[in-house]
């Protein structure tokens, strides 16, 4: 048993996600990684020279938190936007090819396609670098995304609102996705009262932090911003995403549950948090109680960030560490 995780219930647990539909609203970005070997310092500066063996894109941001809902077997829709460029064609066709519906991403002339460009060496990031716009949409731009989501939210199981702080959320883009059973949110501190009234919000501790104004040292202090953003949001449950030290729950009806990290080896957390909602909220959808649904995202990304850049896990693989933990 993983941490009060039985291997048959995530066997049985995966069997009831199995085929949720689950539309994921957010910023849209792409992920470029530049893989190499550091042999000398450049004589030009005082910077390391990384001669390139490999170049890929993967889908990042709220992509990652479709590519994570495919991995576990949902039938996904995206709504968001992407630019009109190489990267937001880049974009559109590696959502075909992992079997994501993205007919609800629109295009625009006027801002460019999120890019964040990492130069990875000896398994270790050297630097990265960001193109992108994090202007609000306009108006127009604005109500068409809503009208889209409002359309697709009544059609699926579950909703999440995966928000980057790239100008893509509003309250109104909130609201459009209200009528969904199950709406989840991994919010940005700036952003966070656009989320009032959502089933659940996920931040990681620093997140947590800066949207309650409460610095997280301990136990107590933990307890104060968990609570505190409870009774702002109105949310069902707040869920706090602690890296090493876990998982904290606060619900409206008085639940507390604190859970610890299961990771063996961690190599890379980025997308860590996008792998915890997609999988949490897709446990909820299936009607999973939220116990057992973050147990369930808790190993999921234990098994993330031992991956390097960022990844997915599938049920087998969540199952394996399960079964893992069973045998310690």
């Amino acid at each position: 048993m993983r941490d009060g995780l039985a291997v048959a219930g995530a066997r049985d647990l995966f069997s009831q996600m199995r085929d949720k539909r689950v539309l994921v609203v957010g910023d849209l970005m792409i992920d470029e990684w530049v893989w190499g070997r550091v042999s000398r310092i450049s004589p030009e500066a005082p910077v390391p020279v990384v001669a390139v063996h490999d170049h890929s894109f993967t889908l990042g941001g709220a992509g990652n938190v479709a590519s994570n809902l495919r991995a576990v077997g949902a039938h996904v829709s995206f709504a968001g936007a992407v630019g009109d460029d190489a990267e937001g064609r880049r974009a559109l066709a590696l959502f075909d090819e992992a079997g994501v519906d993205r007919s609800g991403t629109i295009v625009l002339d006027d801002r460019p396609t999120t890019r964040k460009t990492r130069i990875v060496a000896h398994n270790q990031q050297v630097v990265r670098a960001d193109w992108e716009s994090a202007e609000p949409l306009g108006p127009s731009d604005r109500a068409r995304i809503c009208a889209i989501v409002a359309k697709l939210a009544v059609d699926h199981d579950a909703v999440v609102l995966s928000d980057y702080a790239k100008g893509l959320f509003s309250r109104d883009l909130v609201e459009a996705a209200s009528s969904a059973r199950i709406v989840t949110a991994d919010p940005k501190p700036k952003n966070i009262d656009l989320f009032a009234g959502v089933t659940c919000v996920a931040p990681n501790a620093a997140e947590a932090a800066g949207a309650s104004g409460i610095a997280i040292k301990d136990d107590a202090s933990l307890e104060a911003a968990g609570t505190a953003l409870l009774a702002r949001l109105g949310c069902r449950y707040v869920v706090i995403t602690r890296g090493e030290r876990g998982m904290a729950l606060f619900g409206r009806d008085g639940e507390r549950l604190r859970i610890p990290s299961v990771a063996r080896t961690v190599f890379d957390v980025s997308g860590a948090g996008d792998t915890v909602i997609a999988v949490m909220t897709m446990a909820l959808a299936a009607g999973a109680p939220i116990d057992r649904a973050m147990r369930l995202a808790n190993v999921a990304a234990a098994a993330v960030v031992e991956k390097l850049g960022t990844a997915t896990a599938s049920p087998d693989e969540i199952v394996a560490l399960v079964e893992a933990g069973a045998r310690e």
